[in-house]
């Protein structure tokens, strides 16, 4: 896991870019809900209005609002407003602006105020209870001046009249504002105190929505347009949504695009730094990773760990900053419902546990179910002319399908574990919706939440759900991911037996080419025995040393310890005086010419592959390279020449051209040391004969190095190496070996006719006797 984070971090620049423009998007996803609920609840339900304080009021309705302020608060209330004769329809007093922006000032106003505009607009209304109360108060007041009345006034009244009924009378034609006015401060006090204490009990909400309700009667009373206030809140608001809505997108681009560019930067350097290992793998290294497994971390295991960065950056940074930030909205919102939200997320992080303890265990079977099908594919197609020539194309076909029943069935156990996942968690997201529903309803129903709070509350509520969704989603991904980058770190981390010396050294520029085995010894790693033992000889410029032995005798490990494809396990190799080990291991490969038992093309043309070793070679170094290997027969019948395609592998021409072609590679390279392993193989005779008769007067100053089976093709070798069960069997010349080599002497005898071995002997014997006359 820790892998997947370290291949992030490298780019750690272009993270904190997208956390900050994350924060951005987040800060706009979550301010949406706010105004939405700002657009139900002020916008549609308050008619636009959101003062809970009137900041324009008419004289008269401020008197009525004094009505039940205490004489303290009167002053302070006073203070806070000026009037404004000329503004408005009717004389008004209008909020300063220095009070309107402080907000303890404004504070005080409003639980100075809120009672009171709950009273008026009671009174106002003109409800059944205001009339009860007005009714009971004439009466109160009718007989209290009935009782204060000296005896005696009412014959002073006009006939039929008493003095009781006339203030009857002018009791019918006063308000219940006019009534309370009459009633000593002291008594209307202890009225309001009794209101007020009934009230406490009533929830803010509804309070909140009496103030705003007076407001806007007040404003409408001043003849303001209340329409056009409404609409001018909501096109307010609507344009804040678009525009945060819009901002919101812009971050969204941004982090996708910074996300996928991180991912594909990612991508691209696992992909070179895998690439540039395996170049610098040596033959031990490839024995230990299959080609078939090589390439699936190269390619799928990469682009595993490439997708998931995208999605880490995109989700996983986003779904915690999204979900702390939707719990503190909500806990602004409405703390009662926040369980709701705990409950949602606890079942979430469990069905999360249990998929991850059931498919984790499967991803790691997935990917090596993945390399054996890559494997098996490989064979299949590489190996497809045997497998005709052999009619076991059944038991290849169930082979494959055996490989491909297999991880098809992993992959079904994994997705269908994945698309249970996504149900449960859509039944968690439409059970939380239900639950707030009908927990918000009886909010609303008892005042305690307005209908915009409960709609923001299930927007918040879904986004921390979504954001847990998220980190659900990634939790899937992330564990194959995480096996992919493990594996292609095992690659990246694994330790090369083939080293650059720390102190190199160099060849002598006017170095020849002399190759010496100095008591050379080759153990494979963690074989018991050595492959090779004790080899000594020397190479020589201008001579051809030929190595020749049984299959398995170990003739292509001998060379491959030249080019450090393997390093020896004691001894030393030194060309040119130099051990090769302490050179670094291009200024070593600069020096060989190295052709390969099986012949290697490239996909391009005739010429880039002659040309590969020496790119900057003219045109006639390449035709004297082509000339000499034998290669123009063919190339010269070829309509384009040498810009004739060659198919990957070099599949679109036939072995013996295949090595001819990499002959000519080597020579148009001017090494000082040729090797050819087994290159010949392929050759008929005559061919063989004449390429090596062309290639004897090119490398007449340099070393050559011969690889055979064939005795015909080192006949005329100035050393033979004879190798047996990996030790030096003989030494010298065909004659001296046939005459005191049984090992070289019976691969003769299975090769060559008795006129051939009697010329060769005879040829030794003339030799001698000329060695002795001379």
């Amino acid at each position: 896991m820790k892998n997947l984070f370290k291949y992030a971090a490298s780019y750690w620049k272009a993270m904190i870019a997208i956390v900050l423009i994350l924060v951005v998007q987040a800060y706009c996803d979550l301010s949406l809900p706010a105004y939405t609920s700002d657009i139900v609840n002020v916008g549609i339900q308050q008619g636009g209005i959101e003062d809970e304080v009137p900041r324009q009021i008419a004289i008269e309705e401020m008197e009525k609002l004094l009505l039940f302020v205490s004489e303290d608060d009167q002053q302070t209330v006073m203070d806070a407003y000026t009037e404004d004769n000329t503004s408005y329809k009717k004389e008004a007093y209008v909020l300063k602006d220095s009070v309107a922006e402080e907000e303890n000032t404004m504070e005080n106003l409003k639980d100075i105020l809120q009672i009171p505009m709950m009273m008026t607009s009671g009174i106002e209304s003109g409800s059944d209870t205001t009339k009860q109360m007005e009714d009971k108060l004439k009466e109160q007041m009718s007989q209290g001046m009935a009782q204060s009345m000296p005896q005696g006034a009412d014959r002073t009244m006009p006939e039929g009249e008493s003095q009781a009924e006339s203030q009857a009378v002018s009791l019918d034609d006063m308000s219940m504002f006019d009534l309370l006015k009459m009633l000593p401060a002291e008594q209307r006090a202890t009225m309001v105190e009794k209101i007020e204490e009934q009230m406490s009990e009533m929830p803010d909400t509804i309070l909140d929505q009496a103030s705003v309700s007076f407001c806007r009667s007040a404003y409408k009373d001043l003849g303001m347009d209340m329409d056009q206030t409404q609409i001018h809140y909501l096109l307010k608001t609507g344009g804040q949504m678009a525009a945060l809505a819009l901002l919101g997108m812009v971050a969204s681009i941004m982090v996708a695009f910074l996300a996928s560019r991180v991912g594909a930067s990612a991508g691209r350097d696992l992909r070179s730094g895998v690439f540039h290992k395996v170049v610098g793998f040596s033959n031990n290294e490839f024995n230990h990773f299959s080609t078939a497994s090589l390439i699936t971390r190269s390619t799928n295991d990469i682009q595993q760990i490439q997708m998931l960065i995208v999605m880490l950056l995109r989700m996983v940074l986003y779904a915690p900053i999204l979900a702390i930030g939707g719990v503190l909205q909500v806990m602004k919102t409405n703390v009662s419902m926040s369980w709701i939200i705990g409950l949602a997320v606890i079942i979430i992080a469990f069905v999360v546990l249990l998929l991850f303890l059931v498919v984790m265990p499967k991803f790691k079977v997935l990917q090596n179910l993945v390399d054996k099908l890559n494997l098996v594919t490989r064979e299949i197609l590489t190996g497809l002319p045997v497998i005709r020539a052999f009619s076991t194309e059944k038991h290849e076909e169930e082979r494959f399908d055996d490989a491909n029943r297999t991880l098809t069935k992993t992959n079904l156990f994994v997705n269908r574990a994945m698309t249970f996942m996504m149900p449960v968690m859509m039944l968690v997201m439409n059970g939380v919706s239900v639950l707030i529903v009908w927990t918000g309803a009886h909010g609303i129903s008892d005042g305690q939440m307005q209908v915009g709070d409960m709609m923001a509350f299930i927007q918040y509520t879904m986004q921390i759900i979504m954001g847990f969704l998220m980190l659900c989603m990634i939790s899937i991904m992330l564990p194959r991911a995480a096996v992919a980058a493990d594996r292609v770190e095992e690659v990246l981390k694994s330790e090369t037996m083939i080293h650059d010396p720390k102190q190199e050294k160099h060849f002598p520029e006017d170095g020849k080419g002399v190759l010496t085995f100095d008591h050379v010894s080759f153990r494979y790693p963690g074989a018991d025995e050595d492959v090779l033992e004790d080899i000594t000889f020397t190479a020589k410029p201008g001579e051809t040393t030929a190595i020749i032995g049984s299959t398995g005798s170990g003739k292509s490990t001998l060379v491959n310890l030249i080019p450090r494809f393997y390093d020896v396990t004691s001894g030393d190799i030194t060309l040119d005086g130099v051990d090769i080990r302490e050179v670094k291991q291009q200024e070593l490969r600069e020096k060989l010419g190295y052709v390969p038992q099986k012949g290697v093309l490239f996909s391009g043309d005739i010429a880039s592959n002659i040309m590969f070793g020496n790119s900057h070679g003219s045109d006639d170094e390449m035709i004297e390279a082509a000339e000499i290997a034998q290669a123009t027969e063919f190339i010269d019948t070829k309509p384009e020449k040498y810009k004739s395609p060659i198919s990957q592998g070099g599949s679109n021409v036939s072995g013996g051209q295949k090595q001819r072609l990499s002959i000519a590679r080597a020579i148009a390279k001017h090494p000082q040391v040729f090797i050819f392993d087994d290159s010949f193989s392929a050759l008929d005779y005559k061919t063989d004969v004449t390429l090596r008769r062309a290639l004897a007067e090119k490398t007449s100053g340099s070393t050559v190095l011969i690889v055979a089976q064939r005795i015909s093709t080192i006949l005329h070798a100035e050393q033979i190496i004879v190798l047996d069960e990996g030790k030096v069997a003989g030494k010298g010349t065909h004659a001296e070996l046939l005459k005191n080599c049984p090992v070289y002497r019976e691969i003769a005898e299975s090769q060559l006719s008795r006129k051939e071995l009697e010329a060769a002997l005879n040829e030794q014997t003339d030799g001698k006797e000329d060695q002795i006359h001379g």
